[in-house]
């Protein structure tokens, strides 16, 4: 009985991190696609928006790949995200007229 007491107070606790813990994967993830993949093809508006997505705590979102690279690269994040038990609605990318 006690046991399952403190793992329900514990559970909004863990829920509060959750947001910190999926942008620190999705760092992660960037980091290893820029890495692997590299940067050639992405526009400095595409990096600086998904910079500033990163530097907000993941929540500024408004990177719009445009061009094959970004494209590419956008599906890549999404794959790695996906795999990193995240959902698709977290990632930065959105095209706005």
């Amino acid at each position: 009985m006690f046991a399952m007491l403190a793992l329900i107070h514990a559970a909004p606790a863990q829920a509060q991190d959750w947001p910190a813990e999926k942008c620190r994967r999705y760092t992660e993830a960037w980091g290893a696609a820029r890495q692997r993949i590299g940067t050639a093809g992405l526009s400095p508006g595409f990096l600086g928006a998904h910079e500033a997505f990163i530097a907000s705590g993941c929540r500024e979102r408004r990177a719009c790949p445009r061009s094959e690279a970004e494209i590419a690269m956008a599906d890549t994040m999404t794959l790695l995200t996906l795999n990193a038990g995240m959902s698709g609605t977290f990632l930065p990318f959105i095209c706005r007229p």
